[in-house]
């Protein structure tokens, strides 16, 4: 990061209150498409894309060096289903049911690769009209799953990655997937977990998005309060089921080449559709630009699980704790966890501006290279954003019912160092 990039940065979050969504409800016309990585670079992403919270599509000539887009691809175009066969058809992926609709989502199965790639096969000699349906593989961890494997590189531009790095330090689980569909596979509409980032790579293949900006969610709600599973289903015309239906505006389309990068911004509802056989990289991800988005949602998701279960509020042992056990098997994440995350992102920023002239192997691991090579301002920032959404979370009343000074170190001596490091790094 450079000085000026960290002096817009600066600037703008110094003034940042959270997430409003007024402004964020107007439509977009257009999505800006960005050709030329010579020309692109990480302040104009951070700039241009990070901070607004605008979407854009980066040109094919971004992952014309991956290993996947020559080793994944037969000479047409097509998934090369046979190479995949061979490399991986033992791994047992996860794969969803397009054409069956449970609790809201598509029911998923584990199968090994060797026998999706089996019914994929079948399912295009069939015209696409598999007896079993539209199956499509999703959320394959395929990176955790094959360390070794030479697959893609992550743009710089979407370095900056703290969802992995903490689930990385804590050898628990990553946000890195693989997606492979056949023709007609679709992703339901919803917006992505923790309303983190996207982005979505297509190896091969072509997809069409549809959109919407942060609040357009709240106009596509049926009576209940409840948004659609399907953004595209007739019922939505229908005023008595969706009242507010008429006030949405259109969702901005885009179609997705083989090659080409989506850029998906915090909180933008989106459903997807394979137009073609497709094969794409996605991660999710969060940064010192959209973690205080990620901490309202966890604000709200607390709030809704407090009204599901309030009338068992007084009878209850611990009902602040039921809460925050049922908040984490929906979202992933609970208040104690959110402040571990928060801790390990500061911690590594604090080592990294303390080692920044260090050989040591420790100042080498990959999560603080990575840190180290956008630059010691770029901690700067960091530091400043977790210190604000670290102040606001210890200040919160919900996280004083989990006695947060037990926790090591508690948050307040926490917010002590990472205010010591700023100050001195800032000197």
């Amino acid at each position: 990061m450079d000085r000026e990039t960290f002096a817009c940065a600066t600037k703008f979050f110094r003034d940042y209150s959270g997430p409003t969504r007024g402004a964020a409800c107007q439509p977009h016309n257009h999505v800006d498409y960005i050709e030329k990585p010579e020309t692109f670079t990480y302040a104009d992403f951070f700039k241009d894309y990070l901070i607004p919270n605008d979407p854009c599509v980066f040109s094919a000539k971004f992952t014309e060096g991956w290993a996947s887009r020559r080793k994944w691809v037969t000479p047409d175009g097509k998934p090369n289903l046979d190479y995949l066969l061979r490399t991986f058809g033992e791994a047992v992926v996860p794969v969803a049911n397009c054409d069956v609709k449970e609790y809201n989502c598509n029911p998923k199965e584990h199968l090994k690769l060797k026998e999706y790639i089996s019914y994929w096969k079948e399912h295009i000699k069939k015209s696409y009209r598999s007896a079993r349906g539209c199956l499509y593989l999703k959320d394959w961890h395929l990176q955790r799953t094959f360390p070794d494997q030479e697959v893609y590189t992550t743009p710089i531009y979407f370095s900056s990655d703290w969802l992995n790095e903490y689930w990385e330090a804590i050898a628990v689980d990553d946000y890195r997937f693989v997606y492979m569909g056949p023709k007609g596979s679709w992703t339901p509409f919803h917006a992505d977990v923790f309303r983190s980032y996207s982005w979505s790579a297509n190896i091969c293949g072509k997809k069409k998005w549809l959109v919407f900006p942060p609040g357009q969610e709240e106009f596509l709600k049926d009576h209940h309060g409840h948004l659609p599973f399907d953004i595209t289903a007739p019922d939505l015309k229908n005023g008595s089921l969706y009242p507010r239906y008429a006030q949405s505006s259109p969702p901005v389309e885009i179609i997705q080449e083989a090659g080409e990068i989506v850029f998906i911004p915090s909180g933008w509802h989106h459903q997807v559709y394979n137009l073609e056989d497709t094969i794409s990289i996605n991660h999710n991800w969060v940064n010192g630009c959209n973690v205080a988005i990620m901490w309202s949602f966890l604000q709200d998701e607390l709030a809704a699980v407090q009204r599901e279960i309030k009338e068992w509020k007084e009878s209850m042992e611990d009902w602040h704790l039921q809460c925050q056990v049922l908040m984490k098997s929906y979202t992933g994440i609970d208040y104690k966890e959110f402040y571990n995350f928060l801790k390990i992102i500061a911690e590594n920023r604090i080592f990294v501006l303390e080692h920044h002239h260090s050989e040591d192997d420790a100042s080498k691991r990959s999560s603080r290279a990575a840190l180290s090579s956008l630059g010691m301002l770029h901690a700067v920032f960091d530091l400043k954003r977790t210190a604000k959404v670290l102040a606001s979370l210890n200040a919160n009343e919900e996280f004083k019912k989990l006695k947060p000074e037990a926790l090591s170190p508690c948050p307040q001596a926490l917010l002590h160092r990472l205010k010591a490091a700023i100050d001195t790094a800032l000197l």
